[in-house]
């Protein structure tokens, strides 16, 4: 089957589907993204609603054309029965629905998608194998419903309304109890032939190294991720050393309730060890984008997630890893690497104007 190269598809998924078939004029015309940004022009109008779903909660809310959240709700993720995380999903969009015309409904989730974006091939945090998920929605909702992987939806954000705007080629870095990734290249998402591309944290980056949960050792998200963080931390704490009597004082002396976030806290307030574990991750990150920039070129690098409250203390020695491991380094223009301007709320942003674009073009 011929598949079309990426400055020539009509959506942002990599195969086209049948709704997709309709030709938008300035579509695939050479200049990177420009003929995608023509169909951004036919989403200005209305708003959608996105949803993100994630393993403890499900967040919605109602975003318009700009990107702007205009109304919120947000609901605890019902255990791992697939039905009842779709009723959640049509309470909160009747819930938001109130008082506003919906044009369409984005839902971003973890896990693979199909190429036609219509089944949840696999979800790590949800029972979802092989789920026909959006023409389950659809059916409830009455409305259009666009499905994407979560760190595609706050990649799209990022590089429509935030820190990747202006990027032909741009790759978002989602740092959170794994790493999640994607690619938005001339103004597309970019899935890879089989829809499952932009796994990062499972490059192996270290053989022979600490299990994963994938099956592997030695992938990325072990080292540079707010899991590998706590992981370190707790290490320390449980051997009793003299550098981390503040991470057993911060949990009154119970070393499994130490997690990245009270890493991240004490090192914000200036303690040495904690800063010294958030440094030894950014040099992990820094090296696993060194190996990204090598592979895939981006002009920019942007790091989202929740790991990224440490700042300055993560990134600056991620910045300096990536110049000392970057291929070519001297010889080369070098991606800019940048922290997300979204926050949290990326992911339904995301959601939200993908299907709003997606819902355009079916009319």
């Amino acid at each position: 089957m011929h598949t079309p190269p990426p400055g020539q598809q009509p959506g942002p998924h990599r195969r086209t589907a049948a709704w997709r078939g309709r030709k938008v004029a300035g579509a695939g015309t050479g200049t990177a993204g420009r003929g995608f940004r023509s169909h951004l022009r036919l989403g200005r109008k209305g708003l959608a609603i996105g949803v993100d779903i994630g393993g403890t909660k499900v967040a919605a809310g109602v975003v318009d054309a700009e990107g702007r959240i205009l109304s919120q709700a947000k609901r605890s993720t019902p255990g791992n029965d697939p039905r009842a995380v779709e009723q959640v999903i049509v309470e909160l969009v009747e819930e938001l629905g109130r008082g506003h015309r919906i044009w369409s409904v984005g839902i971003g989730a973890a896990g693979w998608m199909d190429l036609d974006g219509g089944t949840v091939l696999f979800s790590p945090h949800l029972a979802w194998r092989n789920e026909p998920l959006r023409d389950n929605l659809q059916r409830l909702l009455r409305r259009p419903v666009l499905l994407t992987n979560d760190a595609d939806a706050a990649g799209w954000a990022e590089w429509r309304f935030g820190a990747g705007q202006g990027q032909d080629r741009l790759v978002c870095i989602t740092l959170g109890t794994g790493i999640g990734g994607a690619m938005v290249m001339d103004g597309r998402l970019e899935r890879g032939r089989f829809g499952v591309a932009g796994e990062f944290g499972h490059q192996i980056i270290m053989p022979g190294g600490h299990r994963c949960e994938c099956g592997n050792r030695g992938c990325w998200e072990q080292y540079a991720s707010g899991n590998a963080l706590g992981r370190e931390a707790r290490e320390l704490a449980a051997a009793n050393s003299p550098v981390a009597q503040e991470l057993l004082k911060a949990v009154d002396g119970q070393v499994d309730r130490i997690t990245g976030v009270i890493v991240t806290e004490l090192a914000e307030a200036g303690d040495p060890t904690a800063r010294e574990l958030i440094e030894d991750v950014g040099e992990w990150l820094g090296l696993g984008l060194a190996n990204l920039a090598a592979a895939l070129d981006p002009g920019k690098f942007v790091i989202g997630g929740g790991l990224c409250d440490a700042g300055e203390l993560l990134v600056a020695p991620a910045r300096k890893a990536f110049a000392r491991n970057l291929t070519g380094r001297g010889f080369r223009p070098a991606a800019e690497i940048a922290l997300a301007a979204l926050g949290p709320s990326a992911g339904l942003i995301g959601a939200a104007d993908l299907s709003r674009v997606s819902s355009r073009l079916r009319s």
